[in-house]
């Protein structure tokens, strides 16, 4: 069975890695040719849109990946088939059973591959990514990754709501460009505070810098007027702020969806429900992100009733095109799945693992009529 394992394995991965050479060449290409277009524009050279395109790669990566162990598992089972390799491991032994148990560890390696890519790996070096296209154009290219956010608390035994704008985070986690809007019960506005840069620490207080503070409340008797209102401004270099939006929550909600790894849009879509704000799409896209590593598994299923197709069947190249638009009929399901969950406000889970669920089951039964009347 060593043997077995080895020899499949081998053509697997093998493979895997030839198509995945060949997407990610075809992608960088694109990505190398709009980073060139950008950095022209900016008096930057070939090398830093070079060096822009790779840190994407990660990320391209990640998408790419299960699609192509779907198209290299199919020509490696293809290719045994054809050659009658696959027919004469059955005859010594190999049963479904067991090709599938060998092929299910096989993915579960992928899997892990995919998820310490896509929530390690790919954030990381996008965000270099971004700091590198910053210093390139001296920010004046850097990407526009704002976010509002909101927090409550307890005032001196009075209610408090906050509306905080951070405009962007900078190198080291920095934030630049903060507005933080205070209101009370009723809603009536009672301060804005606004500082160039800012951090947070482990605590949740948030330090800010070069700040402008401008203060509203009600008058007294002696302003002459019902209702009026004293406004008071200063000016200060630092003012330390207490809240309970960590760095976690904010790191997370500067990112595009896409961007973030499992556990951010965890925090995130906890931090949005404990806020009363609607977290459907973040949680669509927390249960697509905790899913997509087992679309691996569901890849190698459909890629398995192949080794069970005679050479005459088809040619590697008509199997490698119908693996093809099973990947993109995937693709376009999942995509088309979360729209309509959004749309629909159904369950995330349920929408996140229904495709997955949906192409294994057509596999499976696939596979067992192959086996049966084949």
């Amino acid at each position: 069975m060593r043997t077995v394992r080895r020899l499949l394995y081998k053509d697997i991965v093998g493979a895997i890695v030839m198509v995945v050479l060949a997407f990610l060449s075809l992608v960088f290409f694109n990505d190398f040719v709009d980073e060139l277009d950008n950095m022209s524009r900016i008096g930057a050279g070939a090398g830093q849109a070079a060096l822009l395109a790779a840190l994407e790669l990660p990320r391209n990566f990640y998408t790419l990946f299960p699609i192509a162990v779907l198209i290299g598992t199919i020509i490696a089972l293809a290719r045994l088939a054809q050659s009658s390799e696959f027919t004469i491991l059955r005859t010594g032994g190999l049963g479904p059973a067991r090709a599938l148990g060998l092929l299910a560890r096989l993915a579960a390696v992928f899997a892990v591959l995919t998820f310490v890519v896509g929530d390690y790996v790919a954030p990381a070096l996008e965000r270099k990514g971004d700091e590198l296209r910053a210093s390139f154009s001296h920010g004046a290219s850097a990407p526009a990754r704002g976010a509002w956010l909101k927090d409550h608390r307890q005032v001196d035994g009075q209610e408090r709501s906050y509306s905080v704008k951070v405009g962007r985070v900078g190198g080291g986690g920095a934030l630049e460009d903060v507005r933080i809007y205070e209101f009370d019960a009723q809603g009536r506005l009672l301060s804005r505070t606004e500082a160039g840069k800012a951090g947070v620490d482990g605590r949740g207080v948030w330090h800010l810098q070069q700040v402008q503070r401008t203060d509203w409340a009600p008058g007294t008797p002696a302003a002459g007027k019902v209702g009026a209102v004293a406004v008071t401004e200063q000016r200060l270099d630092r003012l330390d702020w207490q809240s309970s939006l960590h760095a976690g929550v904010i790191a997370a909600a500067v990112q595009p969806a896409v961007s973030m790894s499992t556990a951010e849009l965890y925090r995130y879509t906890r931090h949005l429900s404990a806020q009363e704000q609607s977290a459907q799409a973040h949680s669509i896209q927390f249960w697509r992100k905790a899913f997509y590593p087992f679309a691996c598994f569901v890849m190698v299923a459909l890629a398995l009733p192949f080794a069970y197709l005679h050479g005459r069947s088809g040619g590697i190249s008509l199997k490698v095109f119908g693996g093809i638009m099973l990947g993109i009929s995937f693709v376009l399901l999942n995509n088309v799945a979360g729209h309509l969950g959004l749309l629909k406000n159904w369950t995330p889970w349920i929408v996140s693992a229904t495709p997955s669920l949906l192409y294994l089951g057509l596999s499976m039964a696939a596979f067992a009529w192959l086996v049966r009347y084949r």
